[in-house]
Formats: C-alpha cells, structure tokens, sequence
C-alpha cells in the first residue's frame, strides 16, 4: 500500500462502503459491467449464477469482492501504542510483514467489532464489517485524546478482493502479484498488499484507482464469485466476523478469537481485559463457537433455542451465508449444555431444528 509522506496527515473522509455508496462509484459500476447483483448495500450478491458460484468456491478458484468489509487507518507516531492500549492483540510485535486477528471490547468485555490488522509502514490499517465502520472510526476517535494519533476511513479509497481455491498462487503469479509464504503474512506491491489467510485462501488490498484492472487480471484464471461465496470459505475456515447485527453480544473466547491468536494474556491493561482475563482463567466460557447448517436461511443475528429452556435464546448466529451443497451454514455461540441434545431451534422455539459440529482449528 502506498506509504504517505506525512503519517499524521488525515485523509480526506470519504464514504464507506455501506448503503451510503453511490451506485455509481467507478468500482461498483466496474463489477455492475462485469455482470454483478447487488443488494441495497451494495454488496455483491453473485455474478448471475449462484449455484455455480457456490460450488467453484468448494471446488475451484474463485476471485470475489470483499464489499462487505471496510478499512480505517490508524496512524500517526503514537499509533502502536494506541492501538495496544486498546485492542486484544499484541500490537507491539506486530511485524511490518503481519497480519493478526484482533478485536475491541466493551468495558465488560463484549466485543464491540472483529478486525483482521496489518501494517503500512508505520500506519496500523483495520478491516473490520463495513457496516460498523461509522461507529469505531468515531469511538476510536474519543479516546484519542493528546496522543499524536489520527484516525480516518479510508474504505473508499482502497478495495478488498479475495482468492480462494488451488490454483490461488498461480493465479497471483499471472497478475504479478507477490505470494506470501505463510498464513497472516503479508507482502506489498505498489498499490496495495497481499495477505495470505490460510494455505488456500487470500485476501488483495488494493487501491480503488487500479482494483477493476486488479481484478481482469485475477478474473483470467478464476472464476468470479458473489460476497456470500467468500463468507461461507470464512465459515468453514472458523472465522466470525463482528458486525452491526452482533455488536456487543460475545466475549473473544465465545467467538474462539483466543484460537485465532486474535487475544493476548501477556500484555497490559485494555478495554474488557480483566473480564476476558478471569474468563480465561477461571475457565468460565459456557457458550462456544459451533458451526450450524439449516436447510432455513441463516442470519446474523438471528436467536437460538432449546426445547430444554424454551423461555431463552441458548445462541445466536455470528455470521452466516449459503452452503454449496443447498441450504445455509453458519457460525453460531451457543451454550454447550445443550448442543449435544441435537435439537436445537431457529428463531423462535419450535422453530426449524439446525445441526451442530464443533469448529476444528
């Protein structure tokens, strides 16, 4: 990612992307060309054959738009220490060439957004769901106070893409763009960065000026595939994402962000941590990270119920999209002493029965 020559400079705001994009911003009328669907959003739903899509996305390589995430940029000579003072990762060693997982939390230790983190030099970029960056960029931007710190969106100046499947890094090599050896390494080029995920599965951040001819190149030898493609590969793969729909509904550890590396319990003090702390320690986590397929669709969200205590919601979904073999799977906390029964509720009590299997790391 290009580097400014003042890192205290804030940018100029720009929108994010939510519903307050114009639908004709260059990017979306780029994939609109390309045959994509959008949502009122502005999402991209699919590229005109889901199905198709859905299945090259377990069994292929496929190229999508990230139009469900958001960038706010953390930057300035007090930025790390910022940053370390407040999220649940450990920011001072987060290496020029990393990625980590992170999250911000309520003083009682909810987490108020998931982030995947990265560096640009020595600015400190955060993608987190697009729908609440208006909230943490502004709430960020409370506890600022003296530090030489500025915060800013900058979700419509770069895009994400992301590449899923075999043939990945060889996709990567034909549009001459650099291929991070490990997983949550990431490598620059001149307008953006790649970030490796997992063996299979990357993510471009890219700036917005050059991303439609990012993504011909990438298109050339993957197959085009809707947002909801790339969030089921993040559900089978364990990975929630925070949104506005689940903002402030678990602790890390019910979200199995300690597994993801996304929580440090040797740094100092941070918003929730000596919550998260005594959770950990005390080994009081009653509700975990499952996934859940239902042949009903699937939201974040949505409540979960036993037949045992009708009365309350035993869950909630995290994240959800639909399955390539049909129906909807998901990311689900839910309270553990009533998985095993199988018989678990959607929505409302005596509502479509979903299953359960643990999420393996």
């Amino acid at each position: 990612m290009p580097q400014r020559k003042n890192p205290t400079e804030i940018r100029p705001k720009a929108p994010t992307m939510t519903s307050e994009i114009s639908n004709t911003s260059p990017w979306q009328a780029f994939l609109d060309a390309a045959g994509a669907h959008r949502d009122a959003r502005g999402v991209v739903v699919d590229f005109g054959d889901p199905g198709g899509e859905r299945l090259a996305g377990r069994d292929a390589t496929v190229v999508a738009p990230l139009s469900h995430l958001g960038l706010i940029e953390c930057g300035g000579t007090d930025a790390r220490a910022f940053l370390h003072n407040q999220v649940t990762s450990d920011i001072n060693h987060l290496a020029a060439d990393a990625a980590q997982h992170s999250a911000w939390c309520s003083a009682k230790g909810r987490m108020l957004a998931s982030f995947l983190l990265f560096r640009n030099g020595q600015d400190y970029e955060i993608q987190l769901a697009a729908d609440l960056v208006p909230v943490i960029e502004k709430r960020l931007k409370m506890f600022v106070l003296r530090s030489k710190v500025a915060v800013a969106d900058l979700s419509a100046s770069y895009q994400f893409i992301g590449l899923s499947g075999a043939r990945a890094e060889a996709a990567l090599r034909a549009a001459a763009l650099p291929v991070p050896a490990q997983a949550l390494e990431t490598s620059a080029f001149a307008d953006g960065k790649v970030i490796r995920l997992d063996a299979a599965r990357f993510e471009i951040v890219i700036a917005t000026a050059v991303a439609a001819d990012c993504w011909k190149k990438l298109a050339a030898s993957a197959r085009a595939a809707g947002t909801p493609v790339w969030q089921w590969l993040d559900i089978r793969a364990g990975v929630p994402l925070i949104d506005k729909a689940t903002t402030e509904e678990f602790v890390p550890q019910m979200a199995s962000f300690e597994q993801l590396g996304g929580v440090s319990f040797h740094k100092g003090c941070y918003p929730g941590q000596e919550v998260i702390a005594r959770t950990q320690y005390l080994g009081k986590v009653k509700r975990h990270l499952y996934r859940v397929k239902s042949a009903a669709p699937l939201a974040a969200g949505q409540a979960i119920y036993s037949p045992e205590n009708p009365e309350h919601a035993c869950g909630l979904v995290a994240n959800a999209a639909p399955a390539p073999e049909g129906g909807y799977e998901a990311l689900a906390v839910i309270q553990e002493n009533f998985v095993a029964a199988g018989d678990l509720q959607l929505g409302a009590p005596g509502g479509p029965v979903i299953e359960t299997r643990p999420v393996s790391y």
